[in-house]
């Protein structure tokens, strides 16, 4: 088998679901509905079946770094689309690919009854595809860049989908702005070590990584590595969304919830994971920037745990889960375990997305009703997304033998066998965090799936619509239900229904790798040779160099079904038991419990219902301060210092102009007299000159 991989069938990967949007983008009015979703879900399928292809070429020892298209040279400088394919991007694009085209086909029935704008959400999730894929096969912070910021831009259009929607319209500009935060810090580290190394070549920065590491940044004894990668990371903690820039993804539910499933499983929100990750020879050489991973991560996994537990909106409960779950991402980037950071990027992208389709079939099957205390007993009107969605809830939680259980378990190793500062830290929360994602990930399956059928009632005083009231009025997207469900089924208006197959599909399709995915991989992805050429460059090693948590653990580990047996001795599954256990008591047994807790606890309930009130905080502190300080440069320096100067040029031009017109007087014996005036007065200056 040739070493390099073929360069054409590695750019028909990201060009198959490019050509599929702008098809579907330019043309969706004219090929119609039908034709629109057959050729994006086409596009993603050839990249999904070439990228599997790729996968399995990188895994007999294939390779491929080079460059694709020189763009422009400005001087020693290169700026080139270029392509780097090892096994983390191969890893990568299979589940990127996968996921896209499982929420491709779910889309068919959950956007059934749009009458506008069918085609254009396709043409945005395949141009959402395509951004993904060039951001993880890039090989140089170009085209990283552009990924990156394109990923940015087609999730604004996405989570303002509905754009006549006030909450939409809010909720992708507070999701674009947030993210020119983090994004603003990402150019600056690529600044840094372009301006520092000289290029923007991934290889070339790493083959200068020891230099940079010895240097200072100027005008101060701050280490330029711990600098550069610090930025770096801004840039991931807008991106994957951690604390205090997490603020913009619960507010992207108010996207339809495909998309909602693509954001937080598979592309935009693992971005910041990933590029941490093929980082990872540079941030090695700074404890300080892995330290600063490391805490960022660890208050991320633990306080936006905590949030998920008073959200009665089903999708903002599996969001605030993605939150968590990126912070124990983020957690094992601190440690330095890189694998074990991308192994539970790729099991929490099966069983996130299977979460999230699962809460889209939940919400059709109730007419678009969100609030699960309109909901209940739902597991004998929707039997596959009951059992898909305890599937995917049980991953979640780290059950013994679930795929989640693997990468999770072995984080919160990872994290205690770590001595950097802060991993004390790092450890309490990765621990706690187990007990809470259990009580707000079962307390919201028993609310929804379990326990009194709710919806037949009277809403929840405090839901805003109930479901009746919304099975009369208009549903979610705008449309009259009259009797009938979301996709024309006979259902009466306040009984629930399975959903149709192209919807259930996907989640059985999910269900599979969420179950079985983590035994599978963990023993060549943690402590076999999957990234033996984890970043692909000699000398470069992938594992922490200076913090081996992995191969302490490879000692103790004897193989995936020993792993889950040894498991039942350690904290973490009896605190998940724990969890599972308290929430069966409060929203099952003892339903009257919770609103007791809540009234006798009200300021740390008001605290976590208003989000640590960080939003009033930025719109107070930041867009307010923004507006005062706009408002001053536009009075001070705009008007009072720029206008002032223009002004009083043009009306010092006038007042001249005014003088010198006076001159002007058109007679020809005032222009004489001026004449003999002017001579008069360069014979005099000659003389006076000559005399000297």
């Amino acid at each position: 088998m040739s070493t390099t991989l073929n360069e054409n069938l590695l750019l028909a990967i990201p060009l198959a679901p490019l050509a599929g949007s702008l098809i579907a983008g330019l043309f969706g009015w004219k090929i119609g509905r039908r034709a629109s979703h057959s050729i994006t879900i086409l596009g993603v399928a050839i990249s999904l079946v070439l990228s599997c292809f790729v996968f399995l070429d990188v895994m007999n020892g294939a390779s491929f770094n080079a460059t694709i298209y020189e763009w422009m040279t400005v001087g020693p400088l290169k700026m080139e689309i270029g392509f780097l394919v090892d096994s983390l991007t191969a890893m990568m694009m299979v589940i990127v690919t996968f996921v896209s085209l499982m929420v491709h086909i779910y889309t068919i029935g959950y956007m059934a009854d749009e009458e506008t704008g069918y085609e254009r959400f396709f043409s945005y999730i395949s141009l959402f595809t395509f951004s993904m894929l060039m951001l993880v096969m890039s090989n140089n912070f170009l085209q990283l860049f552009f990924g990156w910021e394109a990923v940015g831009l087609v999730s604004y259009l996405l989570i303002g989908f509905y754009f006549t929607r006030p909450t939409a319209i809010y909720a992708n500009m507070k999701a674009f702005l947030v993210n020119r935060v983090g994004d603003f810090g990402f150019l600056l580290g690529i600044g840094l070590l372009l301006a520092f190394a000289g290029s923007l070549n991934y290889g070339d920065v790493f083959a200068h990584r020891t230099q940079l590491a010895g240097m200072t940044f100027p005008g101060t004894d701050w280490g330029l590595l711990t600098v550069a990668c610090i930025c770096l990371f801004i840039g991931a903690m807008g991106k994957s969304a951690q604390f205090p820039l997490h603020v913009w993804l619960p507010d992207s539910m108010e996207g339809p919830t495909p998309i909602s499933a693509l954001i937080h499983a598979a592309t935009m929100v693992t971005a910041g994971i990933f590029m941490v990750t093929r980082m990872s020879p540079l941030f090695e050489l700074s404890d300080s920037a892995l330290s600063f991973v490391t805490v960022i991560g660890a208050i991320t996994a633990l306080f936006m745990g905590f949030l998920g537990v008073v959200q009665n909106d089903i999708k903002r409960v599996v969001a605030y889960s993605t939150l968590s779950q990126l912070g124990y991402m983020t957690v094992a980037l601190g440690v330095s375990a890189y694998p074990v950071a991308v192994f539970h990027l790729a099991t929490h992208a099966f069983f996130k997305a299977l979460l999230f389709l699962g809460a889209g079939s939940v919400i059709i099957g109730m007419h678009h009703d969100q609030d699960m205390r309109n909901m209940g007993g739902l597991r004998k009107y929707m039997p596959i997304t009951w059992i898909t969605s305890l599937l995917g809830s049980l991953a979640l939680i780290g059950t013994p033998f679930f795929s989640g259980f693997y990468s999770k378990d072995s984080i919160i190793d990872a994290v205690k066998l770590s001595h950097l500062p802060g991993s004390g830290f790092a450890y309490f929360a990765v621990v706690a965090s187990v007990f809470v994602t259990a009580l707000y990930s079962f307390r919201m399956y028993f609310m929804v799936f379990h326990g009194k059928e709710r919806f037949r009632g009277p809403k929840h005083p405090e839901s805003p619509m109930g479901i009746e009231e919304a099975a009369r009025a208009h549903d979610a997207h705008g449309h009259d239900s009259h009797g009938h469900d979301a996709h024309g089924h006979g259902h009466g208006p306040h009984i629930p229904h399975e959903t149709p197959w192209v919807i259930t599909l996907p989640l059985v399709l999910l269900a599979i790798p969420s179950v079985i995915i983590g035994a599978l991989a963990i023993g060549p992805m943690l402590f076999g040779d999957f990234f033996a050429h984890g970043v692909a460059f000699d000398k470069v090693i992938f594992i922490g160099e200076n913090h081996p948590a992995l191969h302490e653990m490879a000692e103790e580990f004897h193989g995936w079904f020993a792993m889950g047996l040894h498991s039942v001795a350690g904290l973490p599954v009896w605190l998940a038991f724990a969890g599972v256990v308290v929430s069966w008591f409060l929203y099952l047994k003892r339903t009257d419990l919770p609103g007791v807790i809540k009234q006798r606890f009200l300021p740390i309930y008001n605290l976590l219902d208003n989000k640590y009130y960080l939003d009033k905080i930025n719109e107070v502190v930041f867009a307010k301060g923004a507006v005062a300080i706009g408002r001053g440069l536009w009075k001070e320096g705009d008007v009072a210092v720029i206008d002032g100067i223009v002004n009083g040029l043009a009306k010092f031009v006038g007042w001249f102009a005014g003088v010198i017109r006076f001159l002007q007087s058109g007679y020809i014996y005032h222009y004489a007299f001026a004449m003999i005036i002017g001579m008069l007065g360069l014979l005099t200056l000659f003389v006076t000159l000559g005399g000297k």
